[in-house]
């Protein structure tokens, strides 16, 4: 299996749903690397790495879907459920941009206080007092804004967009497999669902991440069913930039599971980068992994480190906690023998560090 997949990578031929399957039940993790390394060179320079300078922030941890897996939401009139007015968010994203960051990236829960003009007003405020990149939303919010709206998800992005939102994280794709989600979070929007707003961002000529939190008990043939999706509508619409992978976190979870391993981690981003053939960059998640993790993540696949996540909160609050300033992202980068390349959202040269 390892070497009829390998003379079809150096050919350029896509690789099966099965021998996807195949490749991960029997090959190592090393092996799958050096696979995934020959891609990570077709793709990119092989002697860079990129990562972003940004601020995460929670806008709200009142959240109506209560999915299993989140340790960060709050009931609707919960004594500890918080919202940021628009000139708190203002004020964070002004000291994120003296610090040099050049992205954006607000979310939070289904929150009924929230309207489209809520964000429109917001996004708007961001434009014209910041020349900060808004990188905002995913597509369960946009699901929800529109239907609180009776609106259709073309018009509330087209709002959005001309309010002033750039590009949309992949958030909310969790495992995209209907089986898997409704067990998990039965409340959020389906599979179908979430490829159609991601459709409608690239049709109205925006681009967006993807994403992938495994460990939720699913099987092999889930995940890779999951790439399947996302390789499909890459094929159509050329709309993602990026794909990151990351590991279900459990503790203060209501869904207990058994912690995925580093090896899997590896294996998971390898697979990803050698399935995702369509796709230019796969992100390294130090956020869940560790800032070790993701620093090995670039010799099996990963070509790019992410942000800084000025503030990130939701992982916090299930107990995983590691820092990483400019510096110590740096020196773990040039360890991997590669040059440390700042970019922007949409991966355009910043600075060589």
């Amino acid at each position: 299996m390892y070497e009829s997949v390998r003379r079809k990578i150096l050919d350029g031929k896509r690789i099966s749903h099965y021998e996807l399957i195949d490749l991960w039940n029997s090959t190592s993790f090393q092996k799958l690397g050096s696979l995934a390394n020959i891609v990570r060179k077709q793709k990119n320079c092989p002697d860079r790495a990129t990562f972003v300078i940004d601020r995460n922030i929670s806008l709200t941890n009142i959240c109506e879907t209560g999915c299993s897996f989140c340790a960060f939401h709050v009931a609707p009139g919960a004594e500890n459920g918080f919202l940021l007015s628009e000139d708190e968010v203002l004020e964070k994203i002004k000291n994120a941009e003296n610090n040099g960051a050049t992205q954006v990236l607000i979310q939070g829960g289904l929150n009924s206080d929230l309207s489209l003009s809520f964000f429109e007003t917001l996004f708007r405020r961001i434009k014209s007092e910041t020349r900060i990149w808004n990188h905002s939303l995913s597509p369960t919010e946009i699901v929800f804004l529109a239907k609180k709206e009776g609106i259709t998800i073309e018009e509330t992005l087209r709002r959005l967009k001309d309010a002033g939102l750039d590009s949309l994280p992949g958030g909310g794709a969790e495992i995209l497999v209907d089986d898997v989600r409704k067990k998990i979070s039965p409340k959020k929007i389906s599979t179908a669902e979430w490829l159609s707003v991601m459709r409608a961002v690239h049709g109205l000529g925006m681009k967006s991440t993807a994403t992938m939190v495994y460990g939720l008990g699913e099987t092999i043939d889930d995940r890779v069913e999951h790439l399947d999706r996302l390789r499909e509508l890459q094929d159509e619409t050329g709309g993602f930039t990026a794909f990151i992978p990351w590991s279900f976190q459990s503790a203060r979870t209501r869904l207990s599971r058994e912690q995925e391993t580093g090896v899997d981690y590896l294996k998971m981003v390898s697979l990803s980068r050698i399935a995702l053939d369509n796709f230019e960059h796969v992100q390294a998640g130090w956020v869940t992994e560790s800032p070790d993790l993701a620093q090995t993540a670039l010799l099996y696949g990963a070509d790019d480190f992410g942000g800084i996540l000025m503030e990130e909160k939701v992982v916090r609050e299930t107990g995983i906690s590691y820092e990483l300033d400019l510096g110590k992202l740096i020196t773990l980068i040039k360890r991997t023998g590669m040059k440390p390349i700042q970019r922007t959202t949409l991966y355009e040269f910043v600075k060589e560090w």
